[in-house]
């Protein structure tokens, strides 16, 4: 199996369970005994969605189609994930009750949030790292004292903290199994300036005692957590983890929908992975809006999946102009943010006494 037809394959089974068209797919594909279990292990593994593929094997009865010796690898893991999971879960909690007490609404987002909010059938699908939530900008600085006096303290151990647009550095509590992030912002830039706490604090909705973004923008999150937090709109790939929380979320809100009303300069990323999505998922369920650009997007996508050549320089083309784009804009920034000046001056500094 090339790459492009192992990522085709393992997009379609994290469908099964919704997608009839791809159950019958990919189950005459295990009939045939063609499937490179090598090649599905290594790729599903670097997009974190192993767990989810085993659960969604399970659910529909394939397992009996895969190598014993590797459905009882995938079990192990899929048990080793639940576990942290359920331990993820407990600490959120914790956290919630914490900052609820302090009258800190903390509203969980992606990962940690998907599990408290139930969208998967078994916790043990979705691999999380951080812990994050946000919080308004007027309860950011309090939060993080909260966090701070509970036991949490800073991961890097660093006493020159890049200027936090977006969230607190990652912290951490000796006794607890995540890292948790203290957000502000979802996202930064101009992007932000349309997707931020104030365009999402009036949908957002409680259950259990616990706060979440309204679907719509749970979905948007996903998708921006990945084309423009991590640049993937660059590089033209996908994260199957991020497409498999859209796909999820879809079946609660139209993707389509959800994205009508932003203003293109957000709009255009979001439904350019919609776009790769549905492809990719082989879905019926995630929908987009077709035009000439998702079209050109599209395709560059299928190329660059044709082509690892080709795709490993585009790839090392926007690891680098990114880097050389991400230092300027840092320089730049030094002239008229403090934070900014001071963190740079600190890094000079240290450069020369190494």
């Amino acid at each position: 199996m090339t790459y492009k037809e192992t990522l085709f394959f393992v997009g379609k089974c994290l469908t099964i369970n919704h997608e009839d068209h791809n159950k019958k797919i990919v189950e005459d594909l295990l009939k045939e005994g063609t499937v490179d279990w090598d090649n599905v292990v290594k790729l599903s593994t670097e997009h974190y969605v192993f767990p989810a593929l085993y659960c969604n094997l399970k659910r529909t009865d394939f397992l009996h189609y895969l190598p014993e010796d590797l459905v009882g690898y995938m079990e192990h893991i899929t048990e080793l994930n639940r576990e942290r999971n359920t331990q993820i879960i407990e600490q959120a909690k914790e956290i919630n009750e914490l900052l609820l007490a302090h009258n800190i609404i903390p509203i969980f987002l992606k990962g940690t949030g998907n599990l408290l909010e139930g969208l998967y059938e078994d916790i043990a699908e979705r691999m999380v790292g951080d812990i994050d939530f946000l919080v308004s900008d007027e309860n950011f600085t309090n939060t993080v004292e909260v966090i701070l006096n509970s036991g949490y303290e800073d991961v890097s151990k660093s006493d020159n903290h890049f200027p936090a647009e977006k969230h607190y550095p990652r912290l951490q509590k000796e006794t607890k199994i995540a890292a948790i992030e203290v957000h502000r912002e979802m996202t930064t830039g101009k992007f932000a300036k349309t997707f931020n706490f104030k365009t999402i604090e009036n949908k957002i909705f409680s259950k259990d005692n616990l706060s979440f973004l309204h679907y719509s923008d749970q979905l948007k999150l996903s998708i921006i957590a990945k084309q423009i937090n991590d640049d993937g709109r660059f590089y033209n790939d996908i994260s199957l983890r991020n497409a498999y929380d859209v796909f999820l979320i879809s079946q609660k809100v139209d993707s389509k929908k959800s994205i009508e009303l932003l203003d293109d300069q957000i709009k255009i990323p979001l439904n350019n992975f919609l776009s790769l999505s549905k492809i990719t998922l082989n879905s019926n369920t995630i929908n987009f809006f077709k035009n000439n650009i998702s079209e050109k997007y599209s395709t560059k996508f299928s190329l660059l999946l044709d082509n690892q050549n080709l795709r490993k320089k585009h790839h090392n083309k926007w690891n680098k102009r990114l880097f050389i784009i991400k230092r300027l804009k840092i320089i730049l920034k030094a002239f008229y943010k403090k934070d900014y000046t001071i963190w740079l001056l600190k890094r000079i500094k240290k450069g020369r006494q190494a």
